[in-house]
């Protein structure tokens, strides 16, 4: 008979030194809020443990007031080592040096005598550095991005552990924790400690709640189920703190936030056909507010949040008189990147970002309108 996840768990753990927690391309709070709770939870045991999580836009900068671990990157560097081996049975090696070149690294090898026949190299790839993989809200190993494309070997090489509540998720662990009901990642890790630990520390118990409250909206939208409100209420009693939690997440921005958050919704604009909400950001706005173009996606959030009727997310904004930008959320990726061909963009962590000629910025929501159709 298969043991329970959290036994294997356990068992696992007992065996791990580093882990490597990675998370999704698009990520939320619910998952930067599971990410931090399972390295604040391998930290309890023992386990040293890296976040990976490509957060160049500061967007979760407004969750510093949970405990934030230390060690967090944007990027997997680093992850094993590569060997270059030299069988010295019949010719000793009296030498080794490097020299750094323009694009180029030299290795100089001198032997005793004579000279190296190739024959007696061998280039080895070495244990990765990490020996467990957990990842959080991925249905798949291709939504965790250049984690994936450029690091493949370590899902065949590392256990995996593969937490999400996505109901397309393919189970790629060797430990697979998927649940589809659950409001959130955090729903599921929460019953997954509870299970393997039988108690959640303070620390840990207010990230959970912070992922649950965020994904339900504080428990407002049809992802809460009695389930998410009984473990909110457990997680409560293990020292979770709500009111400090809905006073970070809904009532207290900075005051540069709030400023442009008001300018952009005085302009807000919306089209019908497309269900598009947008609206055009100054220079004016941004000197007016005292904010910079960092926070455009963090209104472009908010803005999505507040609007359950839109489908197509949009802010236009001028970085100076001369350069204009444009971010789009929809929660129709084949839009987004219909969209995002049609306009010349990238799409990153699920936000498509193009650049706007200073003269056509007017005629974007026709050009957008079109591409949808």
């Amino acid at each position: 008979m298969e043991s329970k996840p959290s036994e294997q768990l356990k068992s696992i753990l007992a065996k791990t030194q580093n882990a490597l927690i990675l998370t999704p391309s698009q990520f939320d709070e619910d998952i930067i809020s599971a990410s931090y709770s399972m390295s604040l939870f391998l930290s309890e045991k023992g386990v040293k443990s890296t976040i990976i999580l490509d957060d160049k836009h500061g967007e979760r900068d407004h969750l510093n007031f949970l405990p934030v671990p230390k060690k967090i990157e944007r990027k997997l560097s680093q992850a094993r080592d590569f060997i270059l081996a030299f069988n010295t049975s019949k010719n000793k090696i009296a030498n080794v040096k490097t020299e750094e070149r323009e694009d180029e690294l030299r290795i100089y090898i001198t032997p005793e005598k004579g000279s190296i026949h190739p024959q007696d190299f061998s280039f080895i790839p070495a244990k990765f550095k990490y020996d467990l993989v957990i990842a959080l809200g991925s249905p798949d190993k291709e939504s965790l991005g250049k984690v994936f494309e450029e690091n493949p070997d370590i899902f065949y090489e590392v256990p995996v552990i593969n937490i999400d509540n996505h109901s397309s998720n393919e189970e790629f662990g060797q430990i697979n924790v998927v649940n589809v009901v659950s409001s959130s990642v955090c729903e599921i890790i929460t019953e997954l400690l509870e299970e393997a630990d039988n108690k959640i520390s303070k620390e840990i118990s207010q990230c959970l709640l912070t992922g649950i409250i965020e994904k339900t909206e504080s428990f407002q939208n049809k992802k809460t189920t009695p389930k998410s409100l009984q473990i909110s209420a457990r997680l409560m009693s293990y020292g979770a703190n709500q009111q400090e939690i809905i006073r970070h997440l809904y009532k207290t921005q900075p005051l540069h936030i709030l400023k442009l958050w008001g300018r952009v919704m005085a302009k807000l604009q919306w089209n019908d056909q497309i269900k598009l909400i947008w609206s055009l950001v100054s220079v004016e706005d941004f000197v007016q507010s005292r904010s910079k173009p960092k926070d455009i996606r963090f209104i472009l959030k908010k803005i999505q949040d507040n609007y359950s009727s839109g489908k197509i997310f949009m802010l236009l904004y001028y970085e100076t008189p001369s350069i204009a930008k444009g971010v789009i959320k929809t929660c129709d990726q084949g839009v987004l990147k219909k969209i995002s061909q049609t306009l010349d963009g990238t799409i990153e962590a699920g936000v498509c970002e193009f650049k706007v000629d200073t003269l056509e910025i007017k005629n974007v929501e026709k050009t957008i309108l079109e591409s949808v159709k």
